[in-house]
């Protein structure tokens, strides 16, 4: 048994409004499964795939008051798409963002809601990813985040190092998962996660417990309402456990 990663579930005030943003962003296809909820693929994708992680816009009123523990990083081809991505990006509606960063050669951006994001400077290994070259999330462990996301997908790690662990579909495309060492502590629900999904015949019980044995935690929330299972890895980001498809 095991899962994939499938999908970013970013909460916004406005999904439409911040659906529009990013698939703009992205230039990939909008779609909705209900109200207060916008899809986001690539053109002619077939859900689910592994060349690309899709967003999931989920309406909450609630405002954003800190800085997000999981972002996407967006690939570059050369210096010059860098400069053009950033400055189509800012036509939209997006920021420059200053999260301490210092001066590094990617630049910090946040979209319309607030929502950081980084615009890389075109590095070799993101050549084939698509426009999301990663997705980001914070941690203290980069190994205890890569034992347990590495036994709790089928994703292979490339490289774990005290500062970051980077894993990848074992299908070798679609964009790369990185754990990066953040001194900042988690201290609200995570506005934006991610979700997997067991693979066609799975058991999702018996998924859920497999990553319960890994270290994944419940969070105290009411779940009796939806059909997937909320849970949280061991630095208590929360995840989703999606219905096997």
């Amino acid at each position: 048994m095991a899962t994939r990663l499938v999908q970013i579930n970013m909460k916004a005030r406005d999904d439409s409004a911040l659906g529009r943003f990013w698939a703009e962003a992205l230039g990939w296809g909008v779609d909705s499964e209900g109200p207060g909820v916008t899809n986001l693929e690539p053109l002619g994708f077939t859900y689910p795939d592994p060349v690309a992680v899709c967003i999931d816009l989920v309406a909450r009123p609630e405002p954003k008051t800190v800085k997000n523990r999981v972002h996407l990083d967006l690939a570059t081809t050369s210096t010059a798409h860098q400069e053009q991505l950033v400055a189509r990006l800012e036509a939209l509606g997006a920021t420059r963002a200053d999260v301490g960063q210092g001066d590094v050669p990617w630049t910090v951006m946040a979209d319309p809601e607030g929502n950081e994001f980084c615009v890389l400077e075109p590095r070799e290994m993101y050549r084939d990813t698509g426009p999301v070259a990663s997705v980001v999330v914070d941690c203290a462990d980069p190994h205890a985040m890569a034992r347990f996301w590495g036994e709790a997908m089928d994703w292979t790690l490339h490289e774990v190092t005290d500062e970051y662990a980077t894993l990848r579909s074992a299908k070798g495309v679609g964009p790369y998962l990185d754990f990066v060492r953040t001194p900042d502590a988690k201290t609200v629900w995570n506005r934006v996660h991610l979700d997997v999904r067991p693979y066609p015949g799975d058991d999702p019980a018996a998924e859920a417990a497999r990553l319960r044995a890994l270290g994944a935690t419940d969070p105290d929330i009411d779940q009796a309402s939806i059909s997937w299972t909320v849970l949280a890895d061991p630095e208590g980001n929360e995840f989703c456990l999606l219905t096997p498809r």
